[in-house]
């Protein structure tokens, strides 16, 4: 089978849907692989390192859309693109299926079976699939980056002989993957790093990052099962607008995160807000290119407002570093439909069917609801234990605790009297310690509380 990565036709893409990394793993799973001239020339790739890799230079995009069984891209097609695909190829790209229905109609006429690579679903066997998390990590290094350089200062706190350096205070809105990799960035560069986030099981999260968990004095929580925040009530959200404006005062950088799929990007940070912040401060909004999560952010560009705050509404994309990520995402799927040898397309998959947005000449979106907890009876019921049943329940932990802790320990002694009636004076200390270790850190573990974290 025949994998083709053509030029990405955008001016402001500037990744490529393979890597010479990328296109040597591709090799091994069985395909041959064609590239178009000068692809990867953004994203730093010569065609040289493709050729080296194995890859097969072409001159058009023509050649890639007529002759290849899979096309590799990162943007959407253009109406123009998809006019030179071929019936029953198989193309991996972000399409946002919800904003583009005349697209996918296109797609369906000429009979394209297209993969929504942003429509994985997130699901924790998808999750090496899940190109949104990739590449949304990397936009939260980045904000924290070029906040840093628009800030002009040092995000850490010095005391040197010329004087006293006051670390620099970033407030990060949004606590999911972007969020987190912001404020692991800010932390390690020495910033006092806070968050907000409406879902309230990601306090933890963020104070391991090393951030200050913000959250107003309503009982109300955003979580949802899909990982993703709900609309909060009118209440919550004029107690957020409240919390916000006392941070705008103090804070130096403003990173903003919050998305919705297929939806405009909630307004968080309004123009009093920005109006309260100190001369010399930057908001970085990463959903410029969904309307923002700032009422003043202008996608494309970095702005300056009157009273002296910088709103950044692009980032470098890393192309280097953002092309692997993808294209390891874009592998990762590819093994799971089978490779060369095996290839399929299995409808009854929970991942493919929902990421297939058009199928045999037909839209197949929007997909089925993944549900929550497939069970032969329905949605489990789950009764709480009472009092009584929690003593037995301790109880008899307790004791198959102690008989298993009893038995390890004789089988620990034996083998230590086995291994003793042999070997040196000197191992006999070195394994000792070993096994003792190894048994303690045993009970350690097994004896942890499971705990579960949505995405």
């Amino acid at each position: 089978m025949k994998v083709g990565i053509p030029s990405e036709i955008s001016p402001n893409e500037l990744r490529v849907a393979a890597t010479p990394k990328t296109v040597k793993r591709l090799q091994k799973q069985g395909f041959e692989v064609y590239i178009q001239s000068g692809a990867g020339t953004k994203a730093n790739f010569s065609d040289k390192d493709f050729e080296e890799a194995g890859a097969k230079i072409v001159a058009t995009a023509a050649d890639i859309y007529g002759k290849s069984d899979i096309v590799l891209k990162v943007k959407e097609p253009s109406m123009e693109e998809v006019d030179l695909m071929h019936e029953g190829m198989v193309m991996l790209s972000y399409l946002w299926p919800a904003q583009n229905q005349p697209l996918l109609q296109k797609l369906a006429d000429k009979k394209v079976n297209a993969v929504a690579m942003d429509a994985i679903p997130r699901i924790s066997r998808a999750q090496k699939m899940d190109v949104l998390s990739s590449m949304a990590n990397i936009a939260g290094y980045r904000a924290v980056i070029e906040g840093s350089y628009h800030f002009g200062r040092f995000l850490n706190g010095q005391i040197t002989a010329a004087g006293k350096v006051e670390p620099a205070k970033v407030l990060v809105i949004g606590a999911g993957v972007a969020g987190l990799a912001s404020l692991g960035a800010a932390n390690s560069l020495g910033a006092i790093v806070r968050a907000f986030d409406t879902r309230k099981e990601v306090a933890e999260q963020i104070q391991s990052m090393g951030g200050e968990f913000l959250t107003v004095e309503i009982e109300e929580d955003g979580a949802t099962s899909s990982g993703y925040s709900k609309e909060m009530s009118p209440a919550f959200i004029e107690a957020e607008m409240k919390l916000f404006l006392e941070q705008a005062k103090e804070v130096d950088i403003v990173i903003t995160t919050a998305q919705i799929p297929g939806r405009p990007a909630p307004k968080l940070w309004l123009d009093y807000h920005v109006a309260a912040m100190k001369p010399g401060s930057v908001i970085v909004d990463l959903a410029a290119a969904t309307g923002g999560n700032c009422v003043e952010t202008r996608n494309g560009e970095i702005y300056v407002t009157p009273n002296g705050v910088t709103i950044v509404g692009k980032l470098n994309q890393l192309p280097s570093q953002a092309s692997q990520l993808y294209g390891n995402n874009l592998c990762h799927l590819l093994d799971d439909m089978g490779k060369a040898e095996k290839w399929k397309i299995d409808m009854e998959d929970a991942v493919v069917s929902r990421a297939m947005v058009t199928y045999n000449g037909k839209i197949n979106w929007p997909p089925a609801p993944l549900p929550v907890s497939p069970t032969a009876g329905g949605a489990k019921k789950v009764v709480a234990p009472t009092a009584e049943e929690i003593k037995i329940s301790d109880a008899e932990k307790s004791k198959k605790a102690a008989t298993t802790t009893v038995i390890s320990l004789a089988v620990v002694g034996g083998l230590l009297l086995l291994v003793g009636a042999f070997a040196p004076p000197e191992f006999i200390q070195h394994f000792t310690v070993f096994v003792l270790a190894v048994f303690v850190g045993w009970q350690l573990i097994t004896n942890v509380a499971h705990s579960y974290i949505l995405r």
